[in-house]
């Protein structure tokens, strides 16, 4: 929990640091553009090489290898003198978040396994914890006048400490299980690719939600200003609601269940909003999605972790490189079609959609054995 609480407090910080760094160096929206692509598309490109390099070192040592980089590249975001030299600590930052994310997901799989019972949710609401920690402390310290390079080197001090307190603790991982064929290792690298592309769908969900509803309730519901950024904090409070609940929900009802319920759960939240935009029945539909979309990053992790003669890390990599770009590119696709349409409700219909297609076809996907 610790560590997963530590990972999100460094993207939390460079999030609500991107205005500093505009001002600092006199960005325009396009050049600014490029770091935050840096940051995104840094993490999918290092995938592959990062999940062979954990399974090569074993999750434990990589968790504590990469929290250096990782720690560093946070602790120095301030200092470098101009913007062509943030830009690749900016890569560095995002290929080291990349490597500690995976061998941290890689090594809760194994734990869950010693358990004996779902903790991956539970874990994952650490993260989203973290994340609204990052966020609210970050402003508190903003408002009170903190330099941001304090700010930001107790970040980096602080990821350092929760993994040397935790690298104590971490399990070894066992071996992945041989398949008995050719054809069988082709079927589950063919289910692994299915379950990115529904971690892909989700992803698209929890971007848009991210980066649009503040937009929605401004401009579609119309809501007052002190009340637009309602909708993105609704979202959030739904998801860490969903992901504390969402072990219970697993152990009560099954995975299986607990993935078309919470599609479900999604689909008529973005519907609910879409359908009657009127703020405080958006905020409830928002919350909704929130519910819906908590647990299944969550579930995707765990199912990829168990595929039959997939190493963990390897088959959540594989997940991960398809769920940032989703990340990546959904908010992008809901504004070209918002565009297109002139109607961003017209452009968020794809958030109903991507999660509806979750709802009907998930569970054909996912394996028996995440069950429990």
């Amino acid at each position: 929990m610790a560590l997963f609480f530590a990972s999100d407090l460094p993207y939390a910080t460079w999030g609500i640091h991107i205005p500093t760094i505009r001002e600092r160096f006199s960005l325009s929206d396009a050049t600014l553009s490029l770091a935050m692509f840096a940051v995104a598309g840094g993490a999918i490109l290092a995938m592959g090489p990062v999940g062979r390099w954990v399974v090569q070192v074993g999750t434990a040592r990589a968790v504590r290898l990469a929290a250096w980089p990782f720690s560093l590249a946070i602790g120095t975001l301030m200092l470098p003198p101009s913007f062509a030299t943030l830009l690749p600590l900016l890569l560095a930052f995002s290929i080291a978040n990349a490597s500690y994310d995976v061998a941290m997901n890689a090594q809760a799989a194994t734990v869950e396994a010693a358990h004996g019972r779902p903790i991956m949710s539970s874990l994952h609401g650490m993260f989203s914890m973290g994340g609204m920690v990052g966020a609210l402390a970050g402003g508190g310290l903003i408002s009170l006048g903190v330099s941001p390079w304090l700010h930001c080197a107790a970040v980096g001090l602080f990821v350092l400490l929760a993994t040397r307190l935790g690298f104590p603790h971490l399990l070894p991982e066992a071996p992945p299980t041989v398949t008995t064929s050719a054809e069988h290792a082709h079927h589950a690298g063919r289910r692994l690719w299915w379950i990115g592309g529904l971690a892909f769908l989700g992803l698209v969900g929890e971007g848009a939600m991210y980066d649009w509803t503040s937009v929605y309730m401004r401009d579609v519901a119309l809501s007052p200003a002190a009340l637009a950024a309602a909708g993105y904090a609704a979202f959030s409070g739904g998801m860490a609601l969903g992901r504390f609940g969402g072990d219970w929900l697993r152990i009560r009802f099954g995975a299986r269940a607990l993935l078309t319920g919470s599609g479900w759960t999604g689909f008529i939240g973005v519907a609910l909003a879409l359908l009657l935009p009127y703020p405080l029945v958006a905020l409830l539909g928002f919350t909704l999605m929130g519910l819906g979309a908590a647990n299944m990053v969550p579930l995707f992790f765990v199912a990829a972790s168990r595929l039959d003669g997939v190493p963990p890390a390897e088959g959540i990599t594989a997940v991960s490189r398809l769920a940032y770009v989703g990340m990546l590119l959904g908010p992008v696709l809901i504004g070209a079609l918002a565009h297109a349409t002139d109607s961003l409700r017209i452009g968020l219909a794809l958030v109903a959609l991507a999660i509806g297609l979750i709802a009907v076809c998930g569970v054909r996907f996912l394996p028996a054995e995440t069950a429990r």
